[in-house]
């Protein structure tokens, strides 16, 4: 068992203040695996203090772009040596099956690290424009926006550290990290990575803890900006913090992502995309497809078609190298899960796959992978985030009835599944989401990923992945006769 009664600060482990304790249970045996501090205010200054110090006295934030891209690499290459440790932990955390773990929670990673190391490379940190207003010229710096603190969730924890951290570093920005309460042990292993990686002090810092310990880290003095991932409800109790403090948010949140088959798609191919969309990492994914919409004279095919994906999962141990479908993370997230299936069946909406626990294993938090059928788009579980293997079946009359379901909702994807991609991208444009596929969902680390209304506010990755930790300042300067009497 891994036990720690320390945060980060400084370069090294600090004990914390705090003598509570967070205990982390593996969902698929429901056995303790290990334990974190539940940091207090005082843990949270300490942190915050050092990642303030790191940023002021310039050691990151005005070392060339240049130099940090090449931390930034060898950050993930100390990463990419922790690989197995650090798949093999999150599984033990939250029950992600190893082989995705690993994609996940160091591939995906190490990918996000050295795209920002090659932007970083590449930045240019001042623009000179002949000015507007007066006579002379305008210098635009763009210039780190200070202390970060990046709160994280817990269903692809390190990936979604990473897609914070990478951007704010690469732009000079210093962290306090703060990860998911459940997956918190995961996080020591970023810490022994920027160790080895010889980040200056303070650059990187860690506090474990409870929303609590969240809203204290929102709510700091010396933050200067704030990103979330997580529940679309915290994310608004944050940004509520944030916004009385003035202070800028980022905000990855919740979704109910539609799937719309197309009447010219191909089921067979459609359905066997969607297995992974929707019952991927168990369904806690925020942009899972779990709303399916497809015309009524296909339903029936369709249904037969995401069952028999349901039914081609492996469900078990999550350490084992052919499980496709480990547990649910938590006994509050099953339990949760469940009531929304037995409310959803109260509404009139039928379970014809799953819609239970598993004979196999008998521990741990497992559910069957569920899909759904009479489920009309006014239902909570055709409204409400699911986070959890569940597809849920909607039938349509034409394709402006598809749409404007699909637009009732969250904001955060979507997908289009036709034989006719021009088609496929005028339903794209017509669909009110951050984020569209069609006839795939991948999002691209290169392109902004982000959603509207109740999924957040910002993008990560691409270029713009790194506004949030740049501010712009405008340098006025006047003209001035050189020797030969012309204006410079």
């Amino acid at each position: 068992m891994l036990e720690y009664r320390d945060i980060y600060a400084g370069g090294r482990l600090v004990g914390s203040a705090s003598a509570d304790v967070i205990t982390i249970v593996n969902p698929a045996t429901e056995e303790v695996v290990g334990a974190v501090p539940s940091a207090v205010g005082v843990d949270v200054d300490r942190a915050v203090r050092s990642a303030r110090r790191a940023f002021d006295d310039g050691t990151w934030a005005t070392r060339p772009p240049a130099d940090r891209a090449d931390a930034l690499d060898r950050l993930a290459a100390a990463l990419e040596a922790r690989t197995e440790e650090a798949a093999r932990l999150v599984t033990a955390e939250m029950g992600m099956p190893i082989s995705y773990s690993r994609q996940h929670n160091a591939a995906a990673p190490c990918a996000i690290l050295r795209y920002y190391a090659n932007l970083a490379r590449a930045m240019d940190t001042e623009e000179t424009r002949t000015a507007v207003s007066f006579t002379g010229r305008t210098v635009v710096r763009r210039e780190p926006a200070g202390v970060a603190a990046v709160i994280t969730s817990w269903n692809y924890p390190i990936m979604l550290a990473f897609s914070q951290l990478a951007p704010a570093l690469a732009a000079g920005c210093t962290i306090v990290l703060k990860p998911a309460a459940a997956t918190s042990l995961s996080a020591y292993i970023l810490a022994e990575a920027f160790e080895a990686a010889d980040f200056p002090p303070g650059v990187f810092n860690l506090v474990t803890g409870t929303h609590q310990t969240a809203g204290a880290l929102a709510r700091h003095p010396g933050v200067d900006t704030v990103s979330f991932s997580g529940p679309t409800k915290q994310g608004r109790w944050i940004a509520s913090i944030c916004g009385a403090e003035l202070k800028p948010t980022h905000l990855e949140l919740g979704g109910q992502s539609a799937a719309i088959i197309l009447d010219d798609a191909d089921l067979s191919e459609a359905s066997s995309a969607l297995g992974g969309l929707i019952f991927g990492n168990s369904g806690q994914t925020c942009f899972a497809m779990s709303r399916v919409l497809v015309p009524e004279q296909r339903y029936g095919d369709l249904v037969d078609a995401l069952t028999e994906q349901a039914g081609r999962l492996r469900v078990g141990d999550p350490l084992a190298e052919d499980t496709t479908m480990g547990p649910l993370a938590s006994s509050r997230r099953r339990i949760d899960v469940e009531s929304r299936v037995r409310s959803g069946v109260g509404d009139g909406a039928r379970v014809v796959s799953g819609g239970r626990r598993p004979a196999s294993p008998v521990r741990g938090y497992f559910y069957e992978p569920t899909v759904l059928t009479g489920v009309t788009p006014q239902m909570p579980i055709a409204r409400e985030e699911i986070c959890g293997p569940i597809a849920t079946v909607i039938g349509y009359k034409d394709e402006a009835e598809a749409i404007r379901f699909a637009n009732d909702g969250f904001g955060l994807a979507a997908t289009v599944w036709t034989g006719d991609s021009q088609r496929g991208l005028d339903i794209a444009r017509r669909v009110r989401v951050g984020t569209f596929g069609v006839n795939l969902y991948e999002p691209d680390i290169g392109s902004p990923w982000g959603g509207r209304g109740p999924s957040g506010a910002g993008s990560a990755y691409g270029p713009e992945g790194m506004d949030p930790y740049l501010t712009s300042k405008s340098v006025f300067l006047p003209s001035f006769r050189t020797a030969t009497g012309k204006n410079a």
